[in-house]
């Protein structure tokens, strides 16, 4: 018998199976062939959330949670936050390779010349109340694109699809800051093409009647790593939605807002929000003991602690902890950094959250050094949407041109009633749903 196998006793039949097995996984499709009888279905497998199912096979991002390992096509985090630019990042995850310095030099001029965003789409922005939230402009704005460029509905020319991946990475730092500049009632700002990509968001946000924006170098950078931080993160819930809304062959802005979408929950891109919330709800350091206890008698959540793959601590949280330093030299210290910092110290020394591999991700440190730099809160999630573009770009695809895919459409287990018999209007009692 072939040692990459499993056999499979079902007790119910007393019938052994033999599965193959694959870079760890069987396929779910082979649990079919086990059956009670020819009218069965065969048998399915129940994963609420998908904890333990894998729905492709990918080379962009790798994971080692239990060792706090993340890599994007082979390369550590680390080594790229360090070394690379965001745009050089983009590159090595789209294509799979690191860029020669003329493909570099072509690609920044490529995404450069794609900031600008079409005079109608201005109006469209111009459309929302004055209240509205950055992450809805942003969604909505996006899918909008849709419109601008019917051309995108040609997913299967590899042209279009670079020429589509070209516009969206290239835009969404305009759409973002345009959201914010709406927010706070400014003009918009137009594009810097002198700029580097870090750089004209900054210019976008925050230029006011200045000929030119100059941008802080350190800040520039701080973001620029922190953009690579985010560009990718495997098969988490937005790039998921990405992936899925894709399969039915959906524009990329369609399926990218989709994704943005699913971002901008508080479980998800809006968990450093969360953060800063609990922050303030500590007030000081000298408060961080008590606050561990309430935590620990079950009232509440240790906000940016834990994740739902890292069994260790994110390697991200390390680099933006030491990047927010750099940070706070130039724009001085957060007071939130100290309870922050008490409020990790106490963490990584108590049995209750080590022994429960509730380590700092990246979400614990990521809103305090946006707040630092001058970021609202609110924009906190948009901030994550830009780089991450890129990641559900790549992922959707990887996707299209996987022969295995098809459009998406999970199993259920059927816990409803069986066939019934139809009761007249005269006959039903009140004791249904909906009643008071």
């Amino acid at each position: 018998m072939p040692q990459d196998t499993l056999t499979i006793t079902d007790n119910r039949t007393g019938q052994t199976y033999t599965l193959p097995v694959e870079n760890g996984t069987i396929r779910a499709m082979d649990l079919r062939k086990i059956k009670t009888g020819p009218e069965d279905f065969g048998l399915m497998t129940y994963d609420p959330a998908f904890m333990n199912t894998a729905s492709c096979r990918s080379a962009i991002t790798y994971i080692d949670g239990d060792r706090g390992i993340l890599r994007y096509r082979g390369y550590p985090i680390e080594v790229l936050a360090e070394h690379c630019t965001f745009l050089e990042v983009t590159y090595l995850i789209l294509f799979g390779e690191l860029p020669t310095a003329a493909q570099l030099k072509d690609w920044v001029y490529e995404i450069t010349h794609h900031t600008m965003l079409h005079e109608t789409t201005k109006k469209f922005m111009e459309g929302y109340r004055y209240n509205a939230h950055p992450m809805v402009m942003l969604v909505s704005t996006v899918a909008a694109l849709s419109n601008v460029y019917p051309d995108s509905r040609n997913i299967h020319d590899p042209a279009s699809r670079l020429l589509q991946i070209k516009r969206l990475i290239g835009k969404m730092p305009s759409i973002a800051a345009m959201s914010y500049r709406h927010m706070v009632g400014f003009p918009y700002v137009y594009p810097d093409n002198d700029l580097t990509y870090t750089e004209n968001f900054m210019n976008m946000l925050w230029k006011m009647v200045e000929p030119k924006y100059a941008a802080n170098p350190v800040i520039a950078r701080a973001l620029d790593i922190l953009f690579v931080l985010h560009a990718d993160h495997e098969q988490n819930c937005s790039t998921n939605t990405m992936r899925c809304v894709g399969s039915a062959h959906t524009d990329p802005y369609l399926a990218t807002a989709s994704a943005a979408a699913a971002l901008s929950g508080p479980l998800h891109g809006g968990a450093n929000e969360e953060v800063l919330r609990m922050l303030d709800e500590i007030g000081t350091k000298d408060n961080v003991p008590a606050y561990i206890k309430k935590i620990k008698e079950g009232k509440g959540k240790l906000m940016g602690f834990g994740h739902r793959v890292y069994k260790n601590y994110d390697p991200r949280a390390k680099i933006i902890k030491w990047a927010a330093d750099r940070v706070f030299e130039v724009t001085g210290r957060n007071t939130k950094i100290e309870i922050a910092l008490e409020l990790e110290r106490i963490a990584l020394e108590d049995d209750y959250f080590v022994t429960r591999k509730l380590y700092p991700n990246v979400d614990f440190y990521s809103g305090i050094m946006y707040q630092a730099m001058g970021f609202k809160p609110e924009m906190f999630t948009v901030l994550f949407a830009i780089p991450r573009a890129a990641g559900w770009l790549a992922q959707w695809q990887e996707m299209l041109t996987d022969p295995e895919q098809k459009i998406a459409r999970p199993r259920q287990v059927w816990v409803g009633q069986e066939v019934r018999s139809f009761v007249p209007m005269e006959q039903r009692s009140a004791a249904g749903v909906g009643t008071r």
